[in-house]
């Protein structure tokens, strides 16, 4: 992570394995800073910029990447989990996933007492999700090969959200079309039970309906045929919604040895037991903790990711459907779910949570530290709002005795294509162009390439206008100052009259030059859709579709661990 000494960062962290070099790959990247990047939190600024400053929030963090191999003993030490039936659940669930061998001999080097993890993950989304999945993962198996490298051994591993309930955040994806706009897919309703566990979804014919449009709004080439193969060899009728995220998972990255955990196996549910169980135990604690955190963050000018509460309970209690239900403490001390009568004491629920771990999950508070009870993890890769949520379940941490793990931000990556990157240099444009919107850029482009003569002229006539009402102004201040007054309101209906007219002018230039215009378009919803970064919107289904698997090299020759820049890379 960057500090304020950015030499010292470039010195430190020369070693080939830990410097990508997107250039052996025939790649040029730029680099853009996030400050740069519309709607970024003070708080993911300000840790981007100097974690150690946050160093009250983020106890255990460190301002490069490969100072975390130092974490390695104390996290080693506080490893209490069995780690034989970790990696014996993790064998079972990749193997059965047809993870490569890349894979397997990941788990097996789990196993050594001296290796630590590095950890990510996301949702399940449909088809993998928004591309930002994707670079996750890679992320985490960059650094994981850095360590290794430097002689700590490290294994990566991505953490299914298979838990969440939230079906809406993961039933659809997006992709750029044929036509070169942003199309979704998603899939028919009636699948998800209110409530229930997103991985646990079986799925059914209309998985093979939400796969047939995919492939009808994704353009033809000589790749899609083996893209198409494998899409619709994960996501078969019959499997669950976690199964078939984690075969294309596999079936992307796993050449590069991510290993891939679902929380909802029984097995690792219940190993997890005596975690749930003393975060049980201790809920008033954590949630007092949390909620003061909350409003510490805010008292120093950042936000609260997280909603909390005093009254709050850090995990979900399953009812008989499979549905999670959150608790909340009542004035009585006791905690009960919305709707139901029954009321649990903090032991009642350790004793259920240790004897039935099945029926719990963890919320948000505690998840990252049920993750990091299971794996010896060293480090977290995660967006901002991960990287805001980190501050307050540092906490959680704390409470129930456990090193708070250190988080990276993933690598973030906008692809440049040929074809958006002619656009591009044919009228001088940048891709953070269009952070504003496609109006300013197309007007820039009418008034610096299309119609320059007719712009010139606005700017003549806006420069006379202006100097002669600047003349009567000075005219009428002597003669009568409430004349000069109403002059000053005429002056801005002139303007606003004059704007409205240029903007009619760009307007009718863009129908004369539609062609043009629907070049700014292409480049408008390929590099920033629905005025967000690339990586939020577009999945991996169509970078596959257009290039083939040597997107993913590409994508992982230009990450580079502990870079703070959003990349730009042209292809």
């Amino acid at each position: 992570m960057k500090g304020t000494a950015g030499a010292e960062k470039r010195v430190a962290t020369t070693e080939s394995a830990c410097h990508s070099t997107p250039e052996g790959a025939g790649l040029r990247v730029e680099r853009l800073p996030f400050e740069r990047l519309p709607q970024q939190s003070r708080l993911f600024l300000d840790y981007l910029k100097d974690p150690l400053s946050l160093q009250r929030f983020y106890p255990e963090t460190v301002r490069f990447h490969h100072e975390v191999a130092g974490r390695a003993a104390r996290v080693l030490s506080a490893y209490v989990a069995d780690r034989g039936a970790v990696c014996d659940a993790l064998a079972a669930l990749n193997e059965g996933w047809g993870a490569p061998e890349e894979v397997l001999r990941g788990v097996e080097r789990l196993r050594s007492p001296a290796a630590v993890a590095v950890v990510t993950g996301q949702q399940t989304g449909l088809f993998t999700g928004p591309l930002y999945t994707i670079y996750k993962a890679l992320s985490a198996v960059k650094l994981a090969a850095c360590l290794t490298s430097r002689g700590t051994e490290a294994v990566p591993v991505f953490w299914m959200a298979t838990e969440d309930h939230d079906w809406e955040e993961v039933e659809r994806a997006e992709v750029l079309s044929h036509e070169c706009l942003l199309a979704g897919v998603r899939i028919r309703e009636g699948l998800h039970a209110e409530g229930a566990p997103v991985g646990g979804v079986v799925l059914d014919e209309r998985i093979e309906e939400a796969t047939a449009r995919l492939f009808e709004l994704l353009p033809s080439s000589e790749f899609r045929p083996e893209v198409e193969a494998l899409v619709r060899d994960c996501y078969l009728p019959g499997r669950t919604y976690g199964e078939a995220f984690a075969r294309m998972m596999l079936a992307l990255t796993g050449r590069y040895g991510l290993v891939v955990l679902d929380p909802l196996d029984a097995r690792l549910k219940r190993l997890a037991a005596p975690v749930y169980a003393e975060a049980a135990r201790l809920a008033p604690e954590i949630a007092a903790a949390t909620d003061a955190r909350s409003r510490e963050l805010e008292e120093a000018g950042y936000h609260a990711q997280v909603h909390t509460s005093p009254d709050s309970f850090p995990l979900f209690l399953h009812d008989e459907a499979g549905a999670r239900r959150a608790l909340t403490r009542t004035g009585e001390g006791v905690y009960r779910a919305k709707g139901d009568a029954r009321e649990w004491t903090t032991d009642e629920l350790s004793a259920l949570a240790l004897a039935q771990p099945a029926r719990f999950s963890p919320n948000v508070t505690l998840r990252a530290v049920v993750q990091d009870y299971l794996l010896p993890t060293v480090a977290y890769f995660g967006g901002a709002a991960e990287v805001a949520y980190f501050a307050q379940t540092a906490e959680t941490y704390r409470i129930l005795n456990r090193p708070a793990t250190p988080i990276f931000h993933r690598a973030s990556l906008t692809f440049v294509e040929r074809r958006t990157g002619r656009t591009l240099e044919r009228y001088g444009l940048r891709p953070e162009d269009f952070f504003g919107g496609l109006e300013p850029v197309v007007a820039r482009v009418v008034e610096e390439h299309l119609g320059r003569e007719v712009a010139g002229a606005f700017d003549e006539t806006d420069e006379a206008v202006g100097k002669a009402l600047d003349a009567l102004h000075a005219r009428l201040s002597g003669f009568d100052p409430t004349l000069a007054d109403a002059l000053t309101n005429g002056r801005r209906k002139i303007g606003h009259q004059l704007d409205g007219l240029r903007t009619r002018f760009h307007r009718a230039q863009m129908v004369r030059d539609e062609a043009t215009l629907r070049q700014l378009e292409r480049a408008f919803v390929a590099l920033y859709p629905e005025k967000s970064l690339q990586e939020r919107h577009v999945g991996v289904a169509s970078f596959l579709a257009r290039h083939g698997t040597y997107f993913l090299d590409w994508a992982f020759s230009a990450i580079e661990p502990g870079a703070d820049d959003h990349l730009l890379v042209y292809l």
